[in-house]
C-alpha cells in the first residue's frame, strides 16, 4: 500500500511538473462544441514586443516550422489583405490525415490578424489573432470558428481539436519566443 501511495504521489508530481512546464507561457485553450461548430479560444504571453509578435503571426511562409503544416505559401498581396495556401498534415493513429485550404488574412500591424478560409478541406473556418502589450511581453489572443468537414468521422474530430490543439499552441509559443532576435530586425527596419 506504501509502495502504490509512493508510486502515485510521483506520478502526480510529475504530472504538475509537466503542466507548469508547458505553462510557462500561461497557456490557455478552450474548445467548446455548438452543433457541427468548434469554438476554440487560446491565449499564451511570450517576452517579445507587439511588432515581434505580429511579425511573427504573419510569417505566413515560416509557418512551416509549425507543427501540422506542411506547406504555407503565399499566393498574393494587395494592401493589407494576404491570400495563404496552406496544407496541414496530422498523424491520429498512425494514419495521416491531410487538409487544404486557401485562407484570406486582414493584417492590422502590431494589433490584429483576421482570416477566413476562401476555400478547402473544411466547411468554414474564420476567427482572428488579437496582440496585447503587456509590460516586457506581448499576449497572443486566438479565437476561432471551425466547421469540419462531414465526411472526417466525428471522434477523429473531437480528438484533433481537443489533444492537438494545445500541442500546437504550446509549440508556437515556444518556437515565438525563440524567432525573437530575428523578428527585431524586422521591427527595426
Amino acid at each position: 500500500m506504501k509502495r502504490l501511495l509512493s508510486c502515485f504521489l510521483i506520478a502526480v508530481s510529475g504530472i504538475t511538473f509537466a503542466q507548469d512546464a508547458s505553462n510557462s507561457y500561461d497557456l490557455r485553450v478552450a474548445v467548446t462544441r455548438a452543433g457541427d461548430r468548434f469554438q476554440v479560444n487560446a491565449s499564451y504571453e511570450v517576452p517579445i514586443t507587439p511588432c515581434e509578435a505580429f511579425a511573427f503571426i504573419t510569417d505566413y511562409e515560416g509557418a512551416k516550422s509549425l507543427p501540422g503544416i506542411v506547406d504555407s505559401k503565399v499566393i498574393s498581396r494587395s494592401g493589407n489583405k494576404v491570400k495563404v495556401a496552406r496544407l496541414l498534415e496530422e498523424r491520429i493513429l498512425f494514419i495521416p490525415f491531410e487538409m487544404r485550404s486557401e485562407l484570406e488574412y486582414v493584417e492590422f500591424p502590431n494589433k490584429a490578424l483576421l482570416f477566413e478560409q476562401l476555400s478547402g478541406d473544411t466547411k468554414y473556418y474564420k476567427g482572428s489573432w488579437r496582440l496585447s502589450a503587456e509590460k516586457d511581453s506581448t499576449i497572443f489572443k486566438y479565437d476561432a470558428q471551425v466547421e469540419p468537414n462531414s465526411m472526417v468521422p466525428s471522434a477523429i474530430i473531437d480528438f484533433f481539436i481537443k489533444n492537438i490543439v494545445r500541442r500546437q499552441f504550446e509549440s508556437m509559443a515556444e518556437i515565438a519566443s525563440q524567432r525573437r532576435s530575428s523578428q527585431k530586425t524586422a521591427c527595426k527596419l
